[in-house]
């Protein structure tokens, strides 16, 4: 296509630059496009199936002769295997398979064999049948003790427990001591983060079937159907095109499954081994121990700032543990969310004999931002100074200071000052602010097809999965904007590993990556029923347009879709395409902001979130009804981050204690505040639809919102998560 000068930002911010636009590729929507479907509010494709219960996940697959699985897991946190019997499971009747899986233990939970059986109760008693001599090994299952020189090593051998980090002294350190030392006013505090765990609504599983030619077919509850394909043929040496993964729906995943499970090799290699389909279900208590986690950290933060409230020194050092697998970085916001001279990172990964960490919404960046915005509302306090005007003076992102000024006008920041004490009975009300930064600018990889037939049917086909955030349906709405068709019309097949590539969905990186491929294809494929129907209107096929259900020449003719489609000669046209590279665009990536009204009961500790008014941006906007979704759930998760989770691992065994929904808390209905949401539609160009994520950005600023807006309340700062009511208490010095 060459050359094209696009018009790109937001109302009172566009301006033009000139994209060098890939040969085939459509002309890219820019601020002055009009779209008819794209930006609207639209239902779900899968709405009616999923309330209907018609929608299939993972769970409901059930195939002839299919047997269950059950694992068997370490009791220990550290151990060997000194010996394993399956001869008792394997003779139990209606036992088809018993497999030995690990002899190294390293958290309590850690997976040591499994069976198959016809029933989930003889699998049960098949696992309890397995006879183990363990040699039980001194573990360190406490983050502290962990660090000691002399602590039990976590993962064997000599390596010590502690990784990462760099020498003192070092030029950074030099810089940054010199610049606190000539700091107006300066903060120096240590904040603390628990282990999280993902808890999905829909736990991990897989079922596993092989046929007579040594092909293997896996229905997965996972976020990368290509990823496991190519893991499962990796871990049982064959051909990647010997395995066929299929995920139709998925109830959540945050990241635990992006990856190829263990669980799901074992459903594999117990179908190979019983010559029938296996199903292998995690249950809850296997979803806490063994499926991933957020690590904990422990940052300690020093800032200076001079007398006109410019940044002068940002100082990080941090440690966490991601259990057996590192993972607990958390300095990206402080890195890059603030224009600050002298920046200093020094961090410290702690290995412990707890179940190892996985992608968690944002990595890093929740327990990084939640430090981060504490620090700068103390500095702020150090000033005297409104910590939103304090913001401002540092953040170079000109969107996000109109999102700042948007948000405080909702939230109501003019009146901050006499929040305090207003809630009155004993009650204290306070309003915080946090920020929010992320990538999601997308990338090239994913491939997407369309076929149009005669009978007019549209159908696109991509191999990405759809993980509960409505996929099925963005697809859709772009594929009609190009065919002038509803959204409802368009058929779409996802979820495959049968179909074009696509690679996992996470990182923000679904939408941005997949919505230029699909534009694509359906372009070639409408330009298609273009020439195939342009001579019956008396015109040249780029002339002509389809908008309404029907195929317009510039003339005036037109016909319906179904009557253009009908000029098609074979039984259907079939284009794919593959999506091009990121060109220039109006910025990087997303930016937000959040404000958290609390209500603190000083009697009792107790915290509730009144209101969240978030304000983001995702580029262009393809359904306000889906980011909505993706916000609402973002803070709910933040909160329950903010208020209510941790894990909690015995010290002495190293077993994790609260491994339920009945000791492990997560928001529910008594704790979702009102949350008012402000989308900022940006024309900001990048690809031709100029889509971004929003995955990631909403659960980034929640927690920091809230502890600031506690902060508020009650005067003291607050520096671990999750506040619960015992740590106001103390804050207030009542407990």
């Amino acid at each position: 296509m060459g050359k094209r000068t696009l018009r790109i930002g937001y109302p009172g911010h566009f301006r033009e630059i000139e994209v060098d636009v890939p040969a085939g590729e459509p002309a890219p929507w820019d601020a002055d496009s009009a779209l008819a479907a794209v930006g609207k509010r639209a239902p779900r494709l899968e709405a009616s199936d999923k309330v209907s219960g018609k929608a299939k996940y993972t769970a409901d697959v059930a195939l002839p002769g299919m047997l269950t699985a059950r694992v068997l897991r370490s009791p220990h946190a550290r151990a060997r295997v000194k010996s394993l019997d399956l001869k008792a499971a394997l003779g139990m009747a209606g036992v088809k398979a018993a497999l030995e899986l690990d002899r190294e233990v390293r958290y309590a939970g850690h997976a040591v064999a499994a069976v198959a059986a016809e029933s989930e109760r003889i699998a049960e008693d098949a696992i309890h049948a397995i006879a183990v001599e363990w040699d039980v090994l001194p573990h360190a299952a406490d983050l502290e003790d962990a660090r000691r020189p002399d602590a039990p090593r976590a993962a064997g051998g000599k390596n010590p427990n502690v990784r990462g980090g760099a020498a003192d002294g070092t030029a950074e350190e030099e810089a940054c001591e010199k610049a606190l030392k000539g700091s107006h006013a300066a903060v120096d505090l240590t904040f603390r983060t628990p282990v999280v765990t993902h808890s999905s609504l829909e736990s991990h599983g897989s079922v596993a079937s092989w046929d007579k030619d040594g092909n293997l077919t896996v229905w997965d509850s996972t976020q990368a159907v290509f990823g496991v394909r190519d893991g499962l043929a990796r871990a049982l040496t064959i051909k990647a095109n010997q395995v066929r993964v299929i995920t139709e729906h998925m109830g959540g995943g945050f990241g635990s499954k992006l990856g190829m499970g263990q669980h799901s090799v074992i459903a594999a290699r117990l179908a190979k081994a019983a010559g029938a389909p296996v199903k292998l279900l995690m249950t809850r208590a296997e979803e806490h121990l063994c499926t991933g986690n957020r690590p904990s950290s422990v940052q300690r933060i020093r800032a200076g700032a001079d007398r006109e409230g410019k940044l002068t020194c940002l100082w990080l050092e941090s440690y966490g543990t991601g259990g057996v697998s590192g993972g607990a970085h958390c300095a990206g916001p402080l890195q890059a969310m603030y224009r600050c001279p002298v920046i200093r990172v020094f961090h410290e990964d702690v290995l412990t004999n707890g179940g190892p960490a996985a992608a968690f919404r944002a990595p890093g960046h929740v327990q990084g931002m939640f430090a981060l915005e504490g620090a700068i509302d103390a500095l702020a306090e150090k000033l005297k100074m409104d910590p939103l005007e304090f913001r401002k003076r540092n953040d170079a992102n000109e969107l996000r200071l109109s999102e700042y000024g948007e948000g405080a006008q909702i939230a109501g920041w003019a009146g901050r000052g006499g929040l305090p004490g207003s809630a009155g009975n004993g009650k204290a009300r306070g309003l915080g602010v946090a920020a929010s930064i992320w990538g999601g600018a997308g990338a090239p990889g994913p491939q997407a097809r369309c076929v149009v037939g005669r009978d007019g049917s549209v159908e696109v086909q991509i191999g990405t999965q759809d993980i509960g955030t409505g996929t099925r349906t963005i697809i859709a709405m772009v594929a009609a904007e190009e065919t002038g068709l509803d959204p409802s019309q368009i058929r779409v097949k996802l979820g495959d590993t049968s179909l074009p590539f696509s690679f996992g969905s996470g990182g923000s990186m679904t939408a941005p990556s997949i919505t230029p491929a699909v534009r694509s294809s359906v372009c070639k494929a409408r330009d298609a029923v273009f020439a195939a129907c342009a001579e019956a209107l008396k015109a040249k096929p780029e002339d002509l347009s389809a908008k309404g259900g029907k195929v317009k020449a510039a003339g005036g003719a037109s016909m319906t879709w179904e009557e253009a489609c009908a000029k098609i000669s074979g039984a259907s046209v079939s284009e794919q395409a593959s999506r091009a590279q990121n060109w220039q665009g109006f910025r990087g990536g997303t930016s937000g902001c959040q404000f958290a009204e609390v209500e603190v009961d000083l009697e009792t500790g107790h915290v509730q979130v009144r209101r969240v008014v978030a304000v983001h941006d995702c580029g262009r906007v393809v359904n306000p009804m889906l980011v909505e979704n993706q916000i609402n759930g973002g803070i709910l998760q933040g909160l329950s981050y903010a208020l209510l989770e941790r894990r909690v691992l015995d010290r002495a065994t190293g077993r994790m204690l609260n491994a339920n929904f009945e000791d492990y808390r997560i928001a529910g209905q008594r704790e979702t505040p009102e949350i008012q949401t402000v989308l900022f539609d940006v024309s900001n160009g990048h690809t031709n639809t100029g889509v971004m994520g929003i995955g990631e950005p909403p659960i980034i600023p929640t927690p920091g919102a809230i502890a600031n807006a506690v902060s508020h309340a009650i005067g003291v700062r607050m520096t671990e998560l999750p506040i619960t009511p015992e740590k106001v208490l103390k804050a207030l010095g009542k407990y």
